[in-house]
């Protein structure tokens, strides 16, 4: 056991406790492995830190890791960007590679984040223009919470993860991870925190987790600077409570290459603009989902965030025109009860159609929630303003090959029925 404190570590809350935090990382590694620990009772303020094989970063109840209020204080895989010309929320075109990190690792096996302590991004470090229902940051990409790649058998345990800038947890490449029991809780305002994105991750279970981000809560991704890794596949989302501005659980946008094998179940959305999202942009494709026994509670959240309150919503369009996009195909929706401005979007494209989705048990409940426009529906991210501009539908499906409906239901309340058409809509030219 490696504790801070005997390294240096002052954990008052203003001295700059990297040095010996990273002093006692490196000391594990020459051990051999063991456990890092930051006693609690103590606030541990620090710039970037990284990781090693066969270590445990422990972090005691009532103690915080808290990311340095200096940007210098980061170490930089490149320049920190320029602010942006457009907002994240009409454009935020990523790679995947940050510009500089906070906790890292990389290439390593054996790696277990515990604790019932919490680590603090220090947000407003990054904080751009503010309005009432949204903090756009200075810069994009920021800075993740926890970036973690190429690393063999990760757990993530207990911990409480808040103030996130950016991605919260963004996995790399990670083989054999589990994430169980832990809480992040970021700002509902700040643009792009999303919760846990494993990308191009391999066996991966998410489990018993309460999440509130602004943007999605879990996310997907297969994005273009790490194609290398290849799929993401074997995933496992299971017994989580989540509030999104976004989606609550999101395959997409980045979808370099393909997904598959992937079941999300037992979990309760409130609260959230968009609960399930499929959103393929890109080359790759999704196959073989299974969502089940779901509770489902959306709103408008505003007009910055992507989405028109849809319980789910599955598209498949260019993200670009003239740049083909993968295909969706054998997607299975039982069991789920939703309640919300929206119901069940499913849309593709000519060239594209998305395959083999199956509707079982599933309860739809119109009512309005939000002093928002119900305008139709929203397939950003596209060239345009993505807007389909219709009367809302219980289940709306354009360009949709074999949809297989078995026990769903629509009830409308009044405060919908001015925006209301009809229980199905089925488009295909």
């Amino acid at each position: 056991m490696f504790n801070v404190l005997d390294f240096g570590a002052k954990g008052d809350g203003t001295t700059l406790d990297t040095a010996a935090i990273q002093a006692a990382l490196d000391a594990c590694r020459k051990a051999g492995g063991g456990k890092v620990v930051l006693p609690g009772g103590h606030v541990y303020k620090s710039g970037s830190l990284i990781i090693h094989s066969n270590t445990e970063l422990h972090i005691e109840s009532g103690a915080v890791l808290k990311g340095s209020d200096q940007l210098s204080d980061y170490r930089k895989f490149s320049e920190i960007p320029q602010s942006r010309d457009v907002p994240s929320y009409e454009n935020c075109e990523y790679d995947g590679k940050p510009a500089h990190f906070f906790l890292y690792a990389a290439g390593g096996e054996n790696i277990r984040i515990t604790g019932f302590g919490t680590i603090d991004g220090t947000e407003e470090i990054y904080y751009g223009e503010i309005n009432l229902y949204h903090i756009e940051g200075a810069w994009y990409p920021r800075t993740p919470l926890l970036f973690i790649e190429n690393v063999r058998h990760l757990t993530i345990r207990d911990v409480t993860l808040t103030r996130s800038a950016f991605w919260t947890v963004h996995l790399v490449g990670c083989e054999d991870v589990l994430v169980e029991g832990i809480r992040i809780l970021n700002s509902l305002r700040m643009a792009n925190c999303d919760g846990i994105d494993p990308d191009h991750c391999r066996n991966v279970r998410i489990a018993n987790c309460h999440i509130e981000t602004a943007d999605d809560c879990i996310v997907l991704k297969t994005s273009g600077a790490y194609k290398a890794y290849g799929p993401t596949e074997n995933i496992v989302v299971s017994g989580c409570t989540l509030t999104s501005t976004s989606a609550a659980v999101k395959i997409g946008t980045e979808s370099e290459s393909d997904f598959r094998n992937i079941v999300v179940e037992n979990c309760v959305i409130s609260k959230t603009n968009r609960a399930v999202s499929l959103q393929l942009r890109d080359g790759g494709n999704i196959e073989h989902v299974l969502v089940s026994n779901l509770m489902i509670e959306t709103r408008r959240f505003s007009e910055h965030y992507w989405g028109r309150g849809e319980a789910i919503a599955i598209t498949a369009r260019e993200r670009h025109d003239g740049i083909p996009t993968g295909s969706i195909r054998d997607v299975t929706l039982r069991h789920i009860r939703c309640s919300g401005e929206n119901g069940v979007l499913i849309y593709g494209n000519p060239a594209h159609p998305i395959e083999d989705v199956t509707l079982e048990d599933v309860k739809i409940e119109l009512v309005r929630r939000s002093k928002w426009e119900l305008d139709g529906y929203d397939l950003r991210p596209c060239d345009g303003d993505g807007r389909v501009e219709t009367k809302l539908c219980g289940v709306y499906a354009a360009y949709v090959k074999n949809l297989q409906r078995k026990d769903v239901t629509v009830r409308v309340d009044d405060s919908i029925r001015p925006w209301y058409e009809k229980d199905m809509c089925q488009v295909m030219k």
